[in-house]
């Protein structure tokens, strides 16, 4: 499973990160790179507890369910997933700034396990370190490929 504990797998982010260009064309869905940056570090910032995120109704309801299919495979996140209100990002942001950010973030969470958060995640539920970090790979890709990159 790639997971972002793996020093190849943060470097690979990385690199696919420093590509992304303000004007790449998503293939999916309604942010700008921008904006689909500054949501990943929302993301990053739950899973190290800088910030709880609520559960959402249909988390509670069948999270768990479907958390086994999606943490327990390499295939990637399906396009146009729903997100919880808390990880949008609808304000227009600057790329190399955002870019920095998540860098940063990355780099905090790439430490190992015990950075990572005991909250719940918002649709998931409770995770461990490494459903966390199969996650955090899963949702940069996710992000990554809506740009092309």
């Amino acid at each position: 499973m790639k997971h972002l504990h793996d020093p190849a797998r943060v470097a690979e982010v990385k690199s696919r990160l420093a590509q992304l260009r303000t004007d790449s064309q998503r293939q999916w869905g309604k942010m700008t790179a921008p904006q689909a940056v500054a949501h990943m570090s929302v993301a990053f910032e739950a899973a190290l507890g800088d910030v709880a995120i609520k559960r959402l109704f249909i988390g509670r309801l069948i999270g768990g369910f479907v958390k086994k299919s999606a943490l327990g495979n390499d295939a990637p996140i399906m396009k146009n997933a729903p997100t919880a209100p808390e990880y949008l990002v609808v304000d227009q942001r600057d790329l190399d700034r955002e870019r920095d950010r998540l860098r940063t973030l990355i780099d905090r969470f790439a430490v190992g396990p015990s950075v990572c958060t005991t909250q719940p995640h918002a649709f998931f539920g409770p995770l461990t370190p490494d459903e966390w970090a199969i996650l955090m790979y899963k949702h940069v890709d996710h992000h990554l490929r809506q740009f092309g990159v």
